[in-house]
């Protein structure tokens, strides 16, 4: 009686049954890692300056056309609803001076981060890779002749990679915490443009980690937009009711004009991050790792 030779089984790291299943979460969440780690060093990124913002503002061209839209055709619709439809277009178009302010502000940091004698690549401008503010900082710092970097999530609703982003520096993550990692492991700085719920997010977890001195290194926080911001935050009732400090109002500062956000940046980059001796490259990335604890 003969026995069929049977077939070898697969080896476990091509078997994607077991890598997409829940034992492989961990090597997953490993690979979103040392993945993005190895490219950037590839591409020789020393640190960041992360723009966050509204996945939802447009260009002042794009939001103009939309308006007239709007205008013309409104005919035949609810008069509530036109005027709702009217009033959100209206939004976009003052919103759009944001996107236009992002990309002005990405291309001054990019102009001269570039000049900067340095072997690495420094204060790269880096989004999560979408629309709105993500998009208008990528293109302003491509305009300046910078890489920059895109940290885009996979979603049910896709949310497409912009087209500015760098293509060597174009990253989808499928975790969000990993994608949080990334965004503040390399940060040197932060640009906070106004945005929602998400922005919120990102913007108070930096606070926090500085707050309960979490962070190994300084990272600069620049709130974009006063007029919005004191709208929608009351840092200092916060502060009149006892639920931060005093000093917690000295971990962030305000900029309405992209060269007053420069001149914010310029100036705190260079006081913090540009008066330390030079370190070999394969130092650069990986010992932050064992401080840093976004």
């Amino acid at each position: 009686m003969s026995l069929e030779k049977p077939k070898s089984a697969p080896l476990a790291y091509e078997n994607p049954q077991f890598l997409n299943g829940p034992d492989g979460r961990s090597l997953r969440v490993m690979a979103e890692y040392i993945e993005p780690l190895a490219r950037f060093r590839r591409e020789q990124i020393q640190d960041t300056v992360v723009f966050f913002g509204s996945a939802r503002f447009h260009n002042h061209d794009d939001a103009e056309k939309n308006l007239v839209s709007v205008q013309e055709n409104g005919e035949g619709v609810p008069a509530g609803e036109q005027k709702a439809a009217l009033k959100r277009a209206e939004a976009v178009v003052d919103m759009a001076r944001y996107y236009e302010d992002a990309r002005r502000l990405a291309y001054l940091l990019t102009e001269w981060s570039i000049q900067i004698p340095a072997r690495r690549h420094r204060f790269v401008v880096t989004t999560g890779g979408g629309p709105g503010i993500m998009e208008a900082a990528n293109l302003g710092a491509k305009e300046a002749g910078g890489k920059t970097i895109g940290l885009n999530i996979h979603l049910p609703f896709e949310q497409a990679p912009n087209p500015y982003v760098t293509p060597s520096l174009n990253f989808e993550f499928h975790y969000f915490f990993m994608r949080k990692f990334w965004f503040a492991y390399l940060a040197k700085a932060l640009v906070i443009f106004p945005g929602g719920f998400g922005t919120l997010d990102e913007l108070f977890e930096i606070l926090t980690l500085a707050q309960t001195e979490k962070l190994a290194k300084k990272i600069l926080v620049v709130i974009y937009g006063r007029e919005y911001w004191n709208r929608i935050m009351n840092f200092q009732a916060m502060a009149d009711a006892g639920v931060i400090s005093p000093e917690d109002l000295s971990l962030f500062r305000f900029a309405d004009t992209p060269e007053e956000g420069f001149a914010c940046l310029r100036e705190g980059l260079t006081k913090y991050h540009l008066g330390e001796p030079p370190k070999r490259a394969a130092q650069e990335v990986t010992p932050e790792i064992a401080k840093t604890r976004p």
